[in-house]
């Protein structure tokens, strides 16, 4: 009889511990967005993607000049041409276009998103692995994404803690001026 009381005070006490140990986890969330745009490495990166995104850009424009001007020639010179010349010179006009057209909707838009890839990786592996030692350091368990939850105290919040092991600075930029009302399409403007 002494050992299963003795036992039913064991499991008891097993219970008891485990319940405690679970309601020793520590839930923080953070926004992960506002971390990264607040990274040097970001607004590097954002600098390096708008320079990319010119330079797809004149590419784009050249191709579209190049179509142009055959389009020009031809439409100037073709009544000179013989049917055969006219035939070639118009599978190069449309192998011109075709260029252009290919590069502007499908190859430009892959490599733009395959560099934004290449620059952001990093830096969001940086800020996930920094915001997990944070974590571990200040005994939180969890960490959650703040953009995906409705309700949240702000003493959870870990990003001040993750900035300040990263060195940034996540001052509020001051707030802009309310933008103005779009006036609807087909309006006069008054006078």
């Amino acid at each position: 009889m002494q050992k299963r009381f003795l036992c039913v005070i064991l499991v008891c006490a097993m219970a008891f511990t485990a319940g405690t140990v679970q309601a020793q986890s520590k839930i923080g969330y953070i926004s992960l967005q506002e971390l990264i745009v607040a990274m040097p490495e970001f607004k590097k990166a954002n600098a390096d993607m708008a320079e990319y995104q010119q330079a797809l850009q004149q590419q784009a424009n050249e191709y579209q000049e190049q179509y142009e001007i055959l389009d020009s020639t031809f439409a100037k010179d073709s009544i000179k041409w013989t049917s055969a010349q006219k035939q070639i010179k118009r599978r190069q006009l449309n192998e011109a276009y075709l260029k252009a057209v290919n590069f502007s909707q499908t190859e430009a838009p892959k490599m733009m998103q395959a560099k934004e890839q290449e620059l952001l990786a990093p830096i969001q592996q940086k800020a996930v692995t920094t915001t997990q030692a944070v974590a571990k350091e200040n005994g939180i368990t969890y960490v959650l994404s703040k953009e995906q939850l409705i309700s949240f105290p702000a003493a959870d919040d870990i990003l001040p803690l993750v900035a300040k092991k990263l060195n940034i600075n996540l001052a509020k930029p001051e707030a802009a001026p309310p933008a103005t009302a779009p006036k609807p399409a087909g309006t006069a403007p008054k006078q």
